[in-house]
């Protein structure tokens, strides 16, 4: 008989992504034992139907997070993370539970520490130091806005071991201050826990022999709202159908452009807005709403073009389709990285893709090349029936 454990769960609310994959977990733990999830009351589509406990804890406002992220700045100050430490310290201390699992949630690092608390750290396998493929790509930062990505990459190249230094140095200062070990680079803050959960599968993102035991792969965290179909899903005309969503962090403003590569091209679109543009459907080739079930459309379509990050893509290969991933920041590039590797789509750089390169991109994945893309996706897809994230997560649990 599994031993019942108090489970807490804390999600980071800067993307959609960091608040759904931990409802997916708790979700899978609920029948066995007392979960609650904590995150700020943002993105509560992800709650919809679950019934599960909630804690509200503070989290920077995503426009925030999104706006350090284009400018290559450090996600978090040291004062902000004063701040989610005594509020994690007093939530820990008052709930006491037995694990608790964040995403994202980087003063976990030193709260559930202070608090006694054993932390498993949820992450992607791309970020861990180990990571097999350990080429970091340029994203679209300040400095490729400004130079260009040609001119930007060689100095990207010869600064981003400084700028990992960097960006853990908020972290670091808030670990010294409570006499704890300080992490050489980003990687290490990005992935520190008395377990570390890959979301990912050691096929498609591996890591080297040498990584420290306690790293654990649970496999592909797949979330899809709970939500009825629009009106229009039963009078999709025939023909080549893509499922477009840039997400709560991709470069909306490109819709207009892709919504005339894809006619151009002759592919039908349905697009899920995550509510973050009022942009109308250009034509009777294009559906427009602002969520879709993110699975089913995946499922309907013969590819989806998205940002890039885990959340989509990873709906995407599960139900075997190719994607083109237009991407912005590092985690985008890191995630497509793989999927390109594996044969299974395209990365766009967000920032200088244009109606051509869209429309390029359009015509690889859909049409005589399209069989190549097909096939990869859809061996990612046996690949990720091989594993099941709520299994995962409950024999971690079980081990304690």
């Amino acid at each position: 008989m599994t031993e019942r454990r108090r489970v807490l769960l804390v999600a980071e609310a800067v993307s959609l992504a960091h608040v759904a994959r931990p409802v997916v977990l708790a979700s899978a733990l609920a029948g066995d034992h007392e979960v609650t999830v904590a995150s700020a009351p943002v993105f509560d589509l992800c709650f919809r139907g679950t019934g599960l406990a909630r804690e509200s804890l503070e989290s920077i406002p995503a426009a925030t997070f999104l706006q350090r992220l284009a400018a290559g700045a450090p996600l978090y100050t040291k004062a902000e993370l004063e701040r989610y430490v005594d509020e994690d310290v007093a939530l820990l201390r008052r709930l006491r539970p037995d694990v608790v699992i964040g995403d994202f949630r980087l003063s976990l690092s030193v709260s559930a520490r202070v608090a006694g608390i054993p932390y498993f750290a949820l992450c992607n396998a791309h970020w861990s130091p180990w990571a097999l493929h350990d080429r970091f790509p340029l994203p679209d930062i300040s400095l490729t806005r400004v130079l260009g990505p040609r001119l930007a990459e060689p100095l990207f190249r010869l600064g981003q071991p400084i700028a990992f230094r960097l960006h853990a140095g908020p972290l670091n200062a808030m670990r010294r201050k409570f006499g704890l070990s300080t992490f050489p680079d980003v990687r290490y803050a990005y992935t520190d826990g008395d377990r570390t959960l890959y979301a990912d599968t050691p096929a498609l993102v591996p890591v080297r022999p040498e990584c420290p035991a306690h790293h654990h792969y649970i496999g592909p965290i797949v979330w899809s709202p709970a939500m009825a179909l629009p009106a229009w899903w039963t009078a999709l005309p025939d023909g080549p159908l893509a499922y477009v969503t840039l997400g709560s962090t991709g470069r909306v403003d490109l819709l207009p452009e892709l919504f005339r590569a894809l006619e151009d091209c002759g592919v039908n679109a349905m697009t899920a807005t995550a509510g973050r543009s009022d942009v109308a459907s250009p034509g009777p080739h294009c559906f427009v709403a602002d969520y879709l079930p993110g699975l089913e459309a995946a499922a309907r379509s013969d590819f989806v073009i998205c940002n890039g990050g885990s959340a989509t893509v990873y709906q995407a290969l599960s139900q075997g389709r190719p994607v083109i991933g237009v991407c912005s920041n590092m985690d985008q590039f890191l995630t497509m990285a793989r999927v390109v590797d594996a044969g299974a789509g395209i990365a766009l750089r967000a920032g200088t893709a244009g109606y051509e390169d869209l429309a390029e991109a359009i015509r690889r994945i859909s049409g005589s090349t399209g069989a190549a893309f097909r096939d990869a996706a859809r061996a990612v897809q046996a690949d990720f029936l091989r594993h099941d994230a709520g299994e995962g997560i409950r024999r971690q649990i079980a081990t304690l």
